[in-house]
């Protein structure tokens, strides 16, 4: 491939990896693929050590952003939503009010912080449980899978 640019496949795993060693190395603890209450489904959802949440939705391309209209309904579970693209990404297409992160599969960078817009107490509590709960069967899975 031309410039070493990976395959739309390939894409979009690789940008989440790159988005979840920034979220760690900012203090995160990450969960991919994390199923909301509203029945949508984040990329990546990280908790930081004094309960700030943020989530990440991860567009690999313009026609995947063009043909998603369901990202803002990840906001009423976030403290702070960011679009992750990858660096050839326009990003001029991008919402002025969302955050911007750019990443590839090694590394990523905040290019827009996200507007805050905090949690109620109760959502923030119950969102910290379901994230507490997801980690601990994931990690069981990963240690005993199942026969």
């Amino acid at each position: 491939m031309p410039d070493g640019a990976l395959s739309p496949a390939l894409r979009t795993p690789a940008v989440t990896r790159g988005v979840c060693r920034l979220l760690r190395e900012m203090g995160y603890a990450v969960l991919t693929e994390f199923p909301l209450r509203n029945g949508r489904r984040a990329d990546a959802l990280g908790i930081g050590g004094d309960g700030h949440i943020v989530a990440v939705e991860v567009k690999s391309s313009v026609a995947d952003f063009r043909s998603d209209g369901k990202w803002p309904h990840y906001r009423e579970f976030c403290d702070a939503f960011y679009f992750a693209v990858p660096p050839e990404f326009p990003r001029d297409l991008l919402p002025a009010d969302c955050g911007l992160i750019v990443a590839d599969e090694y590394d990523a960078a905040v290019l827009r912080a996200a507007p805050p817009h905090p949690l109620h107490t109760a959502r923030r509590k119950a969102l910290t449980l379901q994230v507490a709960r997801a980690a601990s069967i994931r990690l069981h899975r990963f240690l005993d899978p199942p026969a």
